[in-house]
């Protein structure tokens, strides 16, 4: 492998690779927060997604996780980043198109932060990796994933770059504004529900039977990535100060104490109303309380939103989803225009209430039948079923083997009068 890309440049003296303005402290804090909103993606929405479906879509949903990680990335450094935060390119909400593996860009001071330009271009690279993934839940148990690979690039080029150089960009018309969005309330949450939720209309729905039946092949690997989550967490809107200070402490803080509060919430308008505490319903009420806090927390206090993001999308999701015909019309497999739409606007809203001044094509019906096995052909697990009780396989079974042995003694006996 050639490392020139990466190496120091050979007119930088070796006392100038750690320069005056560069904070230590605030560059390691930023590298590790970016690795914590990684492991959100990988393998946290990897091993939620894949144990959220049937079995027969496990490969499918955990590999679209992956694939747009690592297309993210590259589209990144090649393009995406300076679009996102480098010069304005002829209208005030787009950027210029621009390498980011430029030795002479690398290493000098980021647009923010006493850190370099590659550590800014990893830790904006996990945020908008996150994104694409998100888009993703909307489109589980039916996208084909070669129409999938396409759709990544495409996004990241013309939605995302435009919303984070817009609103993030120091040359962004919005944050001249003064627009609030601590860590993406509107420029990933919003954006990523709003895309799934279009995208999830036009791939069209699941086939009928897995919307009226579609349980999850592996609950406790849906909780090991909501761990993933909500602890990656800690980088996602502790990273965004870009300093180690009070601000990212009170952010951390914030995230967590409005986490579990929403979470509480949530179960207890589960039970109150349904009679029981849905384990999957809980994870998406800790993944919109996370989306809520978003916008500002480093800016507000966690109780009010803890208490609005655990009721609100719980209420849009839970009671206004299931009367609404239009609603119902999309097949949104993960719910994200209520996780993530939804929470995501609404944080935005109470951030400027609260906020104190000092983020294709369908398969065909055989491949859907088929699931993983049509695209990948491999299987996620050797297990029973896609999820049912085994009582109901056994008896399933039996009724299969019946028949087929009317079939086995059917075929016997023509061929006895044949004889």
């Amino acid at each position: 492998m050639n490392n020139t890309t990466f190496a120091i440049p050979p007119n930088l003296e070796p006392d100038q690779a750690s320069p005056a303005w560069m904070s230590k402290g605030d560059n390691a804090w930023q590298l590790t927060a970016a690795t914590l909103v990684g492991l959100q993606s990988v393998p946290g929405l990897i091993i939620l997604y894949g144990g959220a479906v049937k079995k027969k879509w496990a490969v499918n949903s955990a590999f679209m996780a992956l694939y747009a990680f690592a297309c993210v990335l590259v589209c990144w450094v090649l393009w995406g980043y300076r679009m996102s935060f480098g010069d304005e390119l002829l209208v005030p909400f787009l950027g210029t198109p621009n390498f980011a593996l430029d030795e002479n860009f690398l290493f000098k001071k980021a647009f923010s932060g006493n850190f370099p330009n590659a550590t800014m271009v990893y830790f904006q690279f996990v945020i908008a990796a996150i994104t694409l993934i998100l888009i993703a839940g909307a489109l589980l148990g039916r996208m084909n994933f070669y129409a999938w690979m396409l759709f990544v690039p495409l996004w990241l080029t013309s939605s995302y770059t435009i919303g984070a150089f817009t609103i993030w960009s120091n040359n962004g018309f919005l944050y001249k504004l003064g627009i609030i969005d601590y860590s993406g309330g509107f420029v990933i949450h919003l954006s990523s529900g709003v895309a799934g939720f279009t995208a999830a209309y036009w791939v069209g729905p699941r086939l009928s039977k897995d919307r009226e039946r579609f349980p999850p092949n592996n609950i406790l690997l849906m909780l090991t990535g909501a761990g993933f989550l909500w602890m990656g967490w800690t980088g996602f809107n502790g990273g965004d100060p870009y300093s180690v200070n009070v601000d990212a402490s009170l952010a951390v803080l914030n995230t967590h104490v409005c986490t579990a509060t929403s979470l509480l919430a949530w179960v207890m308008l589960d039970v109150y109303f349904f009679g029981k505490a849905s384990i999957i319903g809980t994870i998406q009420g800790m993944i919109t309380v996370l989306v809520c806090i978003t916008p500002a927390a480093g800016r507000m206090g966690s109780n009010n939103n803890g208490v609005c993001s655990g009721s609100i999308p719980w209420f849009t999701m839970r009671i206004i989803h299931k009367k609404s015909k239009l609603l119902q019309m999309v097949d949104d497999t993960m719910a994200v225009l209520h996780t993530h739409a939804i929470a995501g606007c609404l944080g935005g809203i109470l951030t400027g209430l609260f906020a104190e001044p000092k983020l294709n094509n369908l398969m065909s019906i055989e491949d859907m039948e088929i699931g993983d096995g049509a695209t990948h052909n491999e299987e996620a697990y050797a297990i029973w079923g896609q999820g049912e009780k085994l009582g109901k396989l056994r008896h399933e079974a039996a009724i299969y083997n019946d028949i087929e042995s009317s079939v086995t003694r059917g075929r016997a006996i023509g061929q006895v009068e044949m004889t």
